[in-house]
């Protein structure tokens, strides 16, 4: 295969008869049979039944149908997606650990748009975790810089794009866990709208902080899988009636939309190669968009502290059980985050509530009435080597979890779409990554500015993956 495939152009090979959905589906499996050893992207590889999906896509395109962009298309899901015949451990050691009838929504959404699905993705014990270490199911390797971290806890799904295994991957993202792999692997990640894609079907982590979103090679095709998945979901009681955005609105490029850089918490504390990085995105942000202006944020610390007082509370008591009855089974420093939220009141959980929302008010109606769009480093420094990323103690680890994520939290906290696009590599061949920000709903724009930066550069077209 090619490894330069995205969904835009294999869905325009397949739909012209030159490549079918069994022929692509058959190569993607055959190579993660000989590298996935390697990377440990994959928790469930359902060979027979993608098979079987795409010989069936394969037969619709020979009879003339073709309903969509999507069809035939091979991807994956993140192990905490319930796929109906596949276990769902969440990257525990407990085959089934997340047990529902209900599908998860996004993954029904791409099935029904005619996508092949591969199989359930490695992630962070319970999606806790930046980095993608997993003691039971192998620490997710980068394949663009081997030997260290893949990002987390969506490092499947970051890393079977970034190695040519899957065309796209859905992911889940608490406090940076799409955007963070997405930056160490060299890929494309956008968390939407808080409520813009339904939770169905998907474990929980936060009530009050979880997203599920898009990952794949380039923006075009993230802006495929984000209208394929978002809209209103009964099922989910948090979800926006707002309709899905149409894929084709990103390409009238970023002119008219004015772009902030904040002076403030967001550039503090940057390794030396991310501030280079940052620099040079600016330069390529002020030849697309209509105005840069340097501004001064809110500082978001009163959004991140009082988020994670809801995230502790909130995943201590959807994770009670296994607290309780096997705590043996969990890593520790997994095991060591759900314990701190045992011990918060309820007082503290409401009036953690409280502030967030008053803080989040705040910082929107600030920010926003000054710029269209924010951008910002995705990472504080490039992907951790392995052997940094572990060690110390549980508590040096819990830590250095914090100040990796610290860019990415905010914007949960906000409930904010934002978008970590790659921009270039470190001098030593690790992926650097800009995060872009928009209002609420606002997807489209924040998605133009992506593309309008990815035309201009060609930072999604960094080459065939290294593995």
């Amino acid at each position: 295969m090619s490894d330069r495939w995205t969904i835009a152009t294999l869905g325009a090979a397949m739909a012209a008869g030159r490549i079918s959905p069994l022929e692509i589906t058959r190569e993607l499996l055959t190579r993660v049979g000989r590298l996935d050893g390697r990377v440990h992207s994959f928790i469930t590889l359902d060979e027979e039944r993608a098979l079987q999906a795409a010989r069936a896509r394969t037969e619709e395109l020979a009879g003339g149908r073709r309903p969509g962009p999507l069809h035939g298309i091979p991807l994956a899901y993140k192990d905490l997606c319930r796929i109906p015949g596949l276990p769902t451990s969440c990257g525990t050691r407990t085959r089934d650990y997340f047990v529902t009838d209900v599908e998860c929504t996004a993954v029904r959404r791409l099935r029904e748009a005619g996508a092949v699905t591969l199989g359930s993705l490695n992630m962070s014990e319970l999606a806790l975790g930046p980095f993608g270490d997993n003691a039971h199911h192998g620490d997710v390797d980068n394949p663009r810089r081997p030997g260290h971290c893949a990002g987390g806890s969506s490092s499947g799904s970051a890393a079977a794009v970034a190695a040519g295994f899957a065309l796209g991957a859905v992911g889940s993202d608490t406090g940076g866990s799409i955007r963070l792999p997405a930056a160490c692997c060299g890929v494309v990640g956008l968390k939407p709208t808080y409520g813009y894609v339904s939770r169905a079907g998907a474990m929980p982590l936060s009530w009050s902080l979880d997203h599920l979103g898009p990952l794949a090679g380039t923006v075009g095709d993230v802006a495929l899988l984000l209208e394929a998945i978002a809209g209103h979901d009964p099922r989910d009681g948090t979800s926006s009636r707002r309709p899905a955005p149409r894929a084709n609105a990103i390409e009238s490029g970023a002119a008219g939309l004015r772009v902030g850089v904040p002076e403030n918490y967001f550039v503090d504390g940057l390794a030396p190669e991310v501030e280079a990085g940052l620099a040079e995105a600016i330069r390529v942000v002020e030849r697309v968009a209509a105005g840069v202006k340097t501004i001064r944020v809110p500082d978001p610390t009163t959004i991140v502290d009082a988020s994670q007082v809801l995230v502790a509370c909130e995943s201590a008591t959807i994770h009670a059980r296994v607290l309780r009855e096997r705590p043996h089974e969990l890593q520790p420093v997994v095991r060591g985050r759900l314990e701190v939220g045992l011990h918060i009141s309820a007082h503290d959980y409401l009036q953690a509530a409280r502030l967030r929302a008053g803080a989040a008010r705040a910082f929107i109606q600030e920010v926003f009435a000054e710029v269209d769009l924010l951008v910002a480093p995705t990472i504080p420094e490039p992907a951790l080597a392995w052997a940094v990323a572990k060690a110390g103690s549980a508590d040096d680890v819990i830590q250095r979890m914090r100040r990796f994520s610290r860019l990415t939290r905010p914007f949960n906290g906000l409930g904010l779409p934002a978008l970590s696009l790659p921009c270039g590599t470190s001098p030593d061949g690790r992926p650097l990554a800009l995060q872009i920000v928009g209002r609420p709903f606002d997807e489209v724009s924040v998605l133009r500015l992506g593309r309008a930066c990815e035309r201009e550069t060609g930072w999604t077209e960094s080459g065939p993956p290294i593995v």
